[in-house]
């Protein structure tokens, strides 16, 4: 009897190893993809935010600078593509399009002294230079948890639970690849 008990309690022991195991790493990556869910919503919101500031912002400077219609134009329909947005790629696209687009207004607001000594500019200005913070933050956050998760997803056991129930990698939030361009305004010949 001992002869037949002591197999059977190490097949036990040995299922239930396993099965600790895979219950572990499948409950792991659940949590993972739902910390990846929340941290892109994170930066869903934090572009939303940015998409409400910035028609103040254009307002503002529209009654200052009449002549750098194309600037604003240019951020009106780079907020537009955001806006519109669906897929991570495009996010990251339209958002690297709308972050160069602001840079340049900006730089527009250099040749305006009495907008940047406004006070409602002011206020629109560090509001916005906090969200672009925040989107900063929530993007590193996406990253770090798809880091994770995508670690997760290559190791060894874990991988065989990825494998099995389907968990494949995330993509990051990466930035369009002109955001490394420094965005380039002429103001000598606009000012005929």
């Amino acid at each position: 009897m001992k002869k037949i008990l002591i197999p059977i309690i190490i097949t036990v022991l040995i299922i239930t190893a396993v099965s600790t195991v895979f219950i572990t790493n499948y409950n792991g990556f659940v949590q993972l993809e739902e910390d990846i869910n929340e941290s892109h919503a994170q930066i869903d919101n934090q572009l939303q935010r940015r998409l409400d500031l910035i028609p103040n912002l254009v307002e503002t400077v529209k009654g200052f600078a009449k002549q750098e219609q194309d600037v604003i134009q240019d951020v009106t329909d780079a907020r537009a593509n955001l806006a519109g947005a669906n897929a991570l790629g495009e996010q990251a696209e339209a958002d690297s399009q709308l972050s160069g687009a602001l840079s340049r207004l900006l730089v527009v607001v250099e040749n305006y002294p009495e907008l940047k000594s406004n006070a409602n500019f002011q206020q629109l200005s560090d509001e916005l230079a906090g969200t672009e913070n925040r989107i900063a933050v929530a993007r590193r956050d996406y990253n770090t948890t798809v880091a994770d998760f995508n670690r997760k997803a290559k190791a060894f056991p874990s991988n065989v639970t990825a494998g099995l129930f389907g968990f494949e990698e995330k993509p990051y939030f990466e930035a369009d690849g002109k955001a490394t361009e420094v965005p380039k305004v002429d103001f000598e010949n606009d000012k005929d």
